[in-house]
């Protein structure tokens, strides 16, 4: 890509799919389908925006072959436009090569083992024992505690805790202010109140995985607490001690795993959604937001609970109807036996 751009015709290239258009223009960013200008790509994939299409000033739009004739503009023609969008749209994404290197501010202890090709931020600190692949950045003020593992080409971004033992494969992401191997809820109650019960397990985060600010994902107190490969957690979700999350599920922010909770491959957890510990979620389980899980799921489909949105008139007279449920089963139950 030149400092002024890149061409369409260049961008299908690397997309290896088809491009149209009477023109081949430069493409210096990304928009959305009605924001986007002459020098800007978007891309169509929801169907709801498709009346948008006509007006379009992008300068490339990316989408399926049922909109491409509607197309005012250049577009790349993708079996799936927005992924084909997420691949291109990153060479927008700016925040280019961080020069490696120590920060004269940041505290690496003695014993730590830091590859030259690494970067350590200002104010961060890496204690004793631990070992940093080539490429991966420390943002400002992370702390990296000791006997800790961190791969190759990994971005652990500002204020990260990373505690004792953890183990984080390659091309991981650790968004700002996320705790990760910190003590599970492991407490047992005596006479006297409770005691807290060792927690002497670890994390390891496969491959790929992202995870979002201010997200925990607490150490097992046995064995680790497992995220495999490519799994993906939004902002602020809970993973408690000893859970194991299958690879490539992702979950939405505020989501909430209770300790040795298993969850299956490929599977969609709804924003707020919560599942109780000790279940087993089989893979390709898509659970909706705001559903709590409360026993094992065996087989692959898509899972709900809760009260979906209603006026407050109407939830208040069903809320009453509910606290006559079960006199009602038990009229219907008498009323059978009547018969």
């Amino acid at each position: 890509m030149s400092e002024s751009g890149i061409r369409v015709s260049e961008l299908a290239v690397e997309a290896g799919l088809e491009w149209r258009g009477a023109s081949d223009p430069l493409i210096r960013g990304v928009g959305t389908i009605t924001a986007a200008g002459p020098d800007q790509l978007t891309f169509l994939a929801n169907k709801t925006y498709r009346r948008h299409l006509a007006t379009t000033r992008a300068g490339l739009v990316i989408l399926g072959e049922d909109a491409a004739v509607d197309c005012p503009v250049p577009c790349i023609v993708a079996p799936d436009p927005y992924v084909t969008y997420a691949r291109l749209a990153a060479r927008f994404a700016g925040g280019g090569a961080v020069a490696p290197g120590v920060h004269p501010s940041a505290v690496v202890e003695a014993g730590a083992e830091v590859d030259p090709a690494a970067a350590i931020g200002p104010l961060a600190v890496v204690e004793a024992g631990t070992r940093i692949g080539a490429g991966t950045v420390i943002g400002p003020g992370a702390c990296v505690g000791p006997d800790v593992v961190i791969g190759r080409d990994c971005r652990i971004e500002a204020r990260v805790t990373l505690c004792a033992g953890v183990r984080i494969g390659d091309r991981v992401i650790i968004h700002p202010g996320a705790v990760i191997g910190a003590d599970g809820f492991g407490l047992a109650f005596a006479e006297a109140g409770w005691i807290k019960v060792p927690q002497l397990g670890g994390v390891r985060i496969g491959d790929d995985c992202e995870i979002g600010a201010n997200t925990t994902v607490d150490r097992g107190a046995l064995e680790d607490t497992v995220l495999e490969e490519d799994v993906r957690l939004d902002n602020q979700i809970q993973i408690a001690h000893n859970v194991r999350i299958g690879a490539h599920t992702a979950m939405a922010g505020c989501s909430a795993v209770a300790g040795s909770a298993s969850i299956g491959r490929h599977c969609l957890i709804g924003g707020g959604a919560g599942i109780i510990g000790h279940i087993e979620i089989a893979d390709r389980v898509t659970i909706t937001a705001m559903t709590l899980v409360t026993h094992s799921i065996r087989e692959p489909g898509e899972y709900s609970s809760g009260t979906p949105l209603q006026s407050n008139r109407d939830w208040r007279r069903n809320a009453v109807r509910l606290r006559q449920l079960d006199d009602l089963a038990k009229t219907v139950a008498r009323l059978k036996k009547e018969r």
